[in-house]
């Protein structure tokens, strides 16, 4: 790879960036909120303990944004988990390895099952996920099965085991539209406690990921830090701004999309090592979207009902609904495969009855995907 991520990454000192990032002030913030167009500096005091106060301005003028760039629409989605078999080790997840729970892969009579029921809920936007399992659900199940679940949906995205750039490209032919590939953290060392084995232990893979997927031409890109895995969540988050600033740089025909999971209980699970309250939550969607005015900021059934309820309206322009984290869950319900326990447990309808409420409008199809073709 002629340039990548990691490069870049390496001249990025976590300890610099956290002391950074607390030394911000009131004067720093005033400053970033009066600027139409936002450096990394200035989003860095959005996002650091100054900007506490300054929460109703800068969700005023994320909002302002979020309806000038996205009008009153939010794009709506649903992860289909095709497995939960893996390869790795994570101590945050479910789907471990070492975790004793009931494994399953969805055969093809499942998934045609799966889609359809789905399709009956309204969907027409789809996010294919499964444990990281080279062997048993790799290229060759991709192969097979993408095709098929591609006739039911007009947008499929997919959350596997990174891929090589050539196997992107080839699922690129397929049907596949974008990848959300999460970082977790993007301290090297909380990183490594964390994976205790498997070919997610490799950091720098990963962290190159949405590298390739720009070269294989992959229309959106997903990025995201756990939040909670490392001691600062704050600096985390400023390195997903430092990642979607170079991709844009680099790979500027692809779309990007922001997420913001929080740990979420699940089987064998940690304690967080830094804790975001719900308000500084709210502090971070607004900065990301104060910073990048036309990505996509996306918010997960991981947070409540009463939370999405109130920040959708404020920035998010894409959100999961009636999701169900194990194999299978939308046409036979099985709690104990899960991944992890959502915490908004509406049905779709519901969660599209409150975003009516508040004034908007959910699209069930991704448009942008659909006219860029």
């Amino acid at each position: 790879m002629s340039h990548c991520f990691s490069q870049h990454w390496q001249q990025l000192d976590w300890d610099d960036l956290t002391l950074r990032l607390h030394a911000k002030t009131a004067a720093d913030v005033e400053r970033a909120l009066n600027c139409d167009t936002l450096t990394l500096d200035d989003f860095m005091a959005l996002l650091s303990p100054a900007a506490r106060d300054y929460l109703e301005p800068m969700a005023h003028k994320a909002q302002s944004l979020t309806r000038q760039r996205f009008g009153n629409t939010v794009g709506f989605y649903v992860p289909l988990y095709l497995s939960n078999l893996c390869a790795n080790d994570c101590t945050y997840c479910g789907f471990s390895m070492s975790n004793k729970i009931k494994r399953k892969t969805l055969n093809h009579t499942e998934i045609i099952n799966e889609c359809q029921t789905i399709r009956k809920l309204g969907f027409d936007s789809l996010l294919l996920v499964t444990g990281e399992h080279q062997h048993k659900v790799g290229m060759d199940y991709f192969r097979q099965y993408l095709p098929i679940i591609r006739q039911y949906f007009s947008a499929l995205m997919m959350e596997v085991q990174p891929l090589s750039t050539e196997e992107y490209a080839e699922l690129k032919t397929l049907g596949l539209d974008g990848v959300m590939v999460y970082q977790e953290t993007y301290h090297q060392p909380s990183y490594q406690l964390h994976h205790l084995k498997g070919k997610k232990q490799d950091f720098h893979w990963r962290l190159n990921t949405p590298d390739r997927l720009g070269q294989a031409g992959i229309d959106k890109i997903g990025l995201g830090a756990l939040v909670g895995l490392s001691a600062s969540w704050r600096t985390d988050c400023y390195m997903v701004a430092e990642h979607l600033i170079y991709l844009q740089k680099h790979y500027w025909q692809s779309r990007y999309s922001i997420s913001f999971p929080r740990l979420r209980p699940c089987a064998g699970s940690i304690e967080p090592a830094s804790v975001m309250t719900e308000a500084e939550l709210v502090q971070l969607i607004c900065a990301f979207r104060l910073l990048a005015p036309d990505v996509e900021l996306s918010l997960s059934t991981r947070e409540s009902p009463y939370f999405r309820d109130h920040v959708i309206p404020l920035a998010i322009n894409n959100v999961s609904a009636g999701s169900k984290t194990q194999p299978g869950g939308y046409a036979d319900d099985h709690a104990e495969l899960e991944q992890f326990t959502p915490h908004d447990n509406r049905s779709a309808q519901q969660v599209a009855q409150a975003i009516i409420q508040s004034g908007l409008q959910p699209v069930w199809k991704d448009w942008d995907g659909y006219l860029g073709r």
